[in-house]
């Protein structure tokens, strides 16, 4: 750290504060200046503003200085006591002074200067985090509205490097959507329960996401999003462990603070295009999962290519194409099942053994529902492409229906 950025560390509030604090505990007034010797931090607020002239001397010698009651007489805004440089790096950026007989004070002033650095060097590594944090919020955030029209893709690469990520990597974006549990207890009388802290829950996500090229950063309040390294075509063994990864995470979160997450895993992608499809892809996933599920907290784009596809249809036309497709079913009191039931038609591939499976009921049940939609509709449902229509269909009447 060099004298510019301890210059900068050392604020009138800091100095305040650190006076204040250390007169405080060893029973001595304490004093801090800045390089210019004018005090910036004193138990004695009348002395702010002033200049110790004793300081002067200190900061170019950086060594401390002792001064008898005559001695301070002769110097302007001095008393009796001790002055040390405060140094951060290879400079002196100010000073602390303990005000008391010089024999007296001499003993604390070593351990007083090495304090009030020790706190200056923390809270410059603080400042430093912080600014990281904000580095690594702007580039997620650069990642998820990137648009090539508006910034060039080197641009965001740029600022990948800067954080030492690899530009060369494929990365999978991985997005955490933060609210309070229903079943968290309100803090008082009707009252919500209190927000996560932004860096309590990213800690959370940084204990699952902690590889040395995971970059994890908030995207807007309650939402997360994780860039993970992953292979540009990742095998189904690699997909399935990273889904269980965010379950654990999701479980994790609830856990540590109450929360109901939920989260989404985009298809891998490399450079700025690719990381912000990869986003792209998991916010839709994010968006239309819940609707298809509303039970799970984990979904992936990757299993979801189809209802994006007749989600990204002008929803007017997507009201038009159910209504004509399903016609007067859908006013029915039981189209609920008959809906979930063509959706497993559709998804089991139109096989009666694998469709029972997945809806949990007897083959004889499956076929009953088949030939009551079939009466109802006029439709062969059996004919793939009428009960491929019905499908999509009946994605489209799930996404739009009211939640």
């Amino acid at each position: 750290m060099d004298g510019r950025e301890g210059s900068a560390v050392l604020t009138p509030e800091l100095a305040q504060e650190i006076a204040c604090d250390i007169g405080r505990i060893i029973g001595f007034n304490v004093l801090i200046t800045d390089r210019e010797s004018v005090v910036i931090g004193c138990g004695d607020r009348e002395r702010l503003g002033t200049v110790h002239e004793a300081s002067s001397e200190v900061l170019r010698t950086r060594r401390a200085a002792t001064h008898s009651a005559g001695q301070a007489e002769r110097l302007r805004g001095v008393r009796p006591g001790i002055s040390l440089p405060i140094r951060v790096g290879a400079e002196a950026v100010g000073t602390v002074c303990l005000t008391g007989e010089p024999e007296e004070v001499h003993r604390f002033g070593l351990v007083v200067q090495r304090q009030t650095e020790i706190l200056l060097e923390e809270a410059a590594l603080l400042r430093s985090r912080l600014l990281h944090e904000r580095a690594v919020d702007d580039f997620v955030r650069d990642v998820a509205l990137y648009d090539p029209e508006v910034v060039d893709a080197e641009t965001v690469e740029g600022r990948a490097t800067e954080l030492g990520l690899d530009v060369r990597l494929a990365r999978t974006a991985v997005l955490l959507d933060a609210r309070p549990a229903p079943s968290a207890r309100p803090t008082t009388a009707g009252a919500p329960p209190p927000p996560v802290s932004r860096m309590s829950l990213l800690r959370t996500v940084r204990e699952e996401f902690h590889g040395g090229q995971d970059v994890a950063g908030e995207i807007a309040a309650g939402r997360y999003a994780v860039l993970h390294p992953s292979p540009g075509c990742p095998s189904p063994a690699a997909r399935s462990a990273l889904l269980e990864r965010c379950a654990l995470l999701v479980e994790l979160v609830r856990e540590r603070h109450g929360v109901d997450a939920r989260m989404a895993v985009g298809e891998p992608g490399a450079g700025a295009a690719g990381m912000s499809g990869s986003y792209r892809d998991a916010a839709a996933a994010l968006r239309i999962g819940p609707a298809l599920d509303p039970a799970a907290r984990v979904f992936a784009a990757a299993e979801l290519r189809i209802p994006r596809l007749v989600a990204s249809a002008v929803r007017q036309e997507r009201i038009r194409y159910t209504g004509s497709v399903l016609g007067a079913v859908r006013e029915r009191a039981d189209w609920p099942v008959l809906r979930e039931t063509l959706i497993a038609w559709g998804e089991g591939g139109f096989q009666l053994v694998r469709t029972a499976e997945r809806l949990g009921v007897h083959r004889n049940t499956l076929l009953y529902r088949l030939e009551k939609i079939e009466r109802l509709s006029g439709q062969p449902v059996r004919e793939p492409t009428t009960a491929l229509a019905l499908y999509l269909a009946c994605l489209a009447d799930l996404l739009d229906a009211p939640r």
